[in-house]
């Protein structure tokens, strides 16, 4: 399906993009914007932010929408944490968002490596919030509560998409696990401010976005991001519908009438978007 002419956008490639590219590349780090391909990498390294992705480039999961590599995962590098928060000074990051590829061959799924790297931001600047988008840790709590106690200040987890879809989109995961760890979040530590975001486009119905969005507001999700599928290569998941952007917007009025705290919801949405911008508004 080609793309309609309200989702295209423009290649901003200024100093700040090239010095952004040029950092992480100078660092050996990954940024989930390069890897997942996102639409809105030129305009985010231009205005000198990026998701940082650790635990390597390669994911052992094999979810059919996403552009990440999977494969045999890399080592996990020691240096990594301390990098990253030196990333964060040079490019002078007020909110630091951090992912991961999922790694099913760790012990604890990666969740001490996410507890380091929050601790090696907080010893370089204290002030800089941190967001971490963390996979579903195979549903191992105690590893959950190990992200938990570093203290971020938002705990993301996102559910992609509806659960019909689970089997075709997310073969390796599991719909109702990752309600429970949204869940979880909030029963380890009850201050936590929990996010989550699912796609459009896949062939959901809207009744089924509306079930999907109470199953979420029932784990007591705060902030909710909603945005457009886009297909990585023609071996991935197909685009299904091109969602016009006033449907977002209905789901924005939607979620908030629901009682979301926050809901963010356009075709360019993506988890980290504008993502300490959302987070610091009333």
């Amino acid at each position: 399906m080609r793309k309609p002419e309200w989702f295209k956008t423009r290649s901003l490639r200024n100093e700040s993009f090239h010095s952004v590219n040029h950092l992480i590349k100078d660092l050996s780090l990954h940024t989930v914007c390069e890897e997942a391909n996102c639409p809105n990498r030129t305009e985010c390294y231009s205005h000198q932010t990026a998701t940082f992705m650790i635990l390597g480039s390669h994911c052992t999961r094999n979810c059919t929408f996403c552009n990440v590599t999977k494969g045999s995962p890399e080592p996990v590098s020691l240096e990594e944490p301390a990098s990253i928060a030196k990333a964060v000074s040079l490019l002078h990051l007020r909110h630091a968002v951090i992912t991961s590829v999922t790694r099913d061959d760790l012990p604890d799924s990666g969740a001490n490596h996410f507890a380091r790297v929050i601790r090696a931001i907080r010893s370089v600047d204290p002030s800089v919030t941190i967001e971490v988008l963390i996979p579903d840790v195979k549903g191992e709590w105690d590893h959950l509560a190990t992200i938990l106690n570093a203290s971020p200040d938002i705990l993301n987890h996102n559910i992609e998409t509806i659960a019909r879809l689970y089997t075709a989109v997310r073969p390796m995961a599991d719909y109702n696990r990752s309600l429970a760890l949204l869940r979880q979040a909030k029963i380890i530590k009850p201050s936590m401010v929990t996010k989550s975001g699912f796609m459009l486009g896949l062939g959901e119905t809207k009744e089924e976005v509306i079930a999907l969005m109470e199953d979420l507001l029932a784990q007591s999700v705060d902030i909710l991001t909603i945005g457009q599928y886009l297909q990585p290569s023609q071996e991935h998941y197909p685009v299904f519908a091109y969602i016009n952007p006033k449907e977002f917007e209905a789901y924005t009025l939607l979620g908030e009438k629901m009682g979301f705290r926050q809901v963010v919801s356009s075709p360019l949405t993506r988890s980290s978007y504008h993502a300490g911008d959302f987070f610091k508004s009333p």
